[in-house]
């Protein structure tokens, strides 16, 4: 079985973003095991901690022509390059500091980061590598391109490089990820074509490039500069791709490609979000297994802990916790809670399954903060003495109080009650199944 990999000791880079041109610095980090990809923001008064994946990446028409991730009005842009080396190398935790707003560009290219990383000296964890199986068929197209996934048993990608250009013209590749990249591939640096510039200038991006950094492509010759490998340009396109497929993390598949851009990439990510989370109905996973050293968590720290989200995160914060005992949580019931939409619309009432989710949640707060269990999924098993005693109404304020029962390795319980004004309105015995 595969191990998760990190990095041995700390690295860090120097240069200048490709779209902003501001002086960015940015420094590697180890990261314990199911940490995930994370960026620190160490530039802004308070630390913010974004995490590289599928539910942080914003949508490309917000900031066209990169990748960005971030939560709230906080970024990390031009990340593509970056996450095409942890991607090629199978590195799965790491902490990435930076120190401004934009991954530098150095070449253009992912040959930078891979030289530092192997510098850092990459190396096996303990836990095992989780791989998401593509299930069945994915499919996206736009304007003439395609991005397809089939299931496969390993990541192989195929591409095809359609220009209206001599130079460019029309590329083939096909290769395997297996974690040995060849450095002919990793070394493409990106391109644009000389029609371009402006338009790019007038939307405020590309401050930072130049002919060195960026193979600029005319009608008849590349602009100053020469190819640095052979079928440079499909290969720079690949490394787009892996990038940003892999903020949907390691997952098995045959990727075909026809012109995909930065728009159909992201929006395969979307795709593979959901397969991942339709095939993974009934658990709850850590996506981000570090927990702030408090008996508080906020919002923002929940997120941290458990994967749901907008409609269906139904704790608003966590007012005490005791890791391995006990945890309580809030829930403020309002009119504007999607499910009084359809649910008694007449006569507004809370659904008694989503106060037995909402002290789940709670529960996995409780079970996945766990140092043990940092990283693991939690699969709701089932349900046991469920007592409904009084209808929970818009106005109302769900007090989830859970406690600890049996919390092995492999299973656990927990004894769960809802209040409002200090009287119970629903308990049950909830148990999970914890698996690595």
């Amino acid at each position: 079985m595969d191990k998760q990999r990190t990095i041995k000791n700390s690295a860090e880079l120097k240069g200048v973003g490709l779209h902003t041109g501001q002086k960015v610095r940015i420094e590697f980090k180890p990261a314990c095991d199911n940490a995930g990809i994370f960026f620190v923001r160490k530039d802004l008064a308070d630390d913010v901690t974004i995490k590289a994946d599928c539910y942080s990446v914003v949508q490309p028409n917000r900031f066209p022509r990169r990748t960005s991730v971030g939560n709230n009005e906080v970024f990390v842009h031009t990340i593509e390059h970056l996450m095409a080396a942890l991607n090629l190398l199978n590195l799965d935790n790491i902490q990435i500091n930076i120190w401004g707003e934009e991954i530098p560009g150095m070449d253009g290219s992912a040959q930078p980061f891979i030289d530092v990383l192997k510098k850092a000296e990459i190396v096996e964890q303990n836990a095992p590598r989780r791989y998401f199986k593509v299930k069945e068929p994915l499919w996206v197209e736009s304007n003439g391109s395609s991005l397809a996934i089939f299931p496969d048993d390993k990541l192989r990608v195929s591409y095809t490089l359609k220009y209206d250009n001599p130079l460019i013209s029309t590329a083939y590749i096909d290769l395997i990820v297996n974690g040995n990249p060849d450095k002919s591939l990793y070394a493409a640096r990106t391109f644009c074509l000389e029609e371009e510039i402006k338009p790019l200038e007038e939307m405020g991006l590309g401050k930072g490039s130049n002919y060195d950094n960026t193979l600029v492509v005319a009608k008849d010759k590349i602009i100053d500069n020469d190819l640095r490998v052979s079928d440079e340009f499909v290969k720079h396109k690949v490394i787009d791709l892996l990038g940003d497929l892999y903020l949907a993390g390691p997952f098995q598949g045959h990727v075909f490609a026809v012109k995909s851009g930065h728009n159909l990439n992201i929006q395969m990510v979307n795709k593979l979000r959901q397969q991942y989370e339709r095939t993974s109905v009934g658990r709850i996973i850590s996506p981000q297994p570090f927990v702030p050293e408090k008996t508080e968590l906020s919002i923002e720290d929940i997120m941290r802990i458990l994967p749901h989200r907008y409609p269906f995160l139904l704790i608003d914060r966590v007012v005490e916790l005791e890791p391995r005992k006990r945890a309580v949580g809030i829930k403020n019931v309002t009119m504007n809670d999607y499910f009084f939409k359809g649910h008694f619309p007449g006569r507004p009432v809370m659904p008694g399954v989503l106060i037995v989710e909402a002290m789940a949640q709670v529960g996995g707060v409780l079970m996945l903060s766990c140092t043990e269990n940092m990283g693991k999924i939690a699969y709701f098993m089932a349900a046991d003495k469920i007592r409904f005693r009084k209808t929970v109404v818009p106005g109302d304020q769900l007090v989830l109080q859970v406690e600890a029962g049996r919390i092995k390795t492999k299973t656990g319980t927990i004894y769960t009650k809802a209040l409002v004004d200090g009287k119970v309105v629903t308990e049950a015995t909830l148990m999970f199944a914890l698996v690595d």
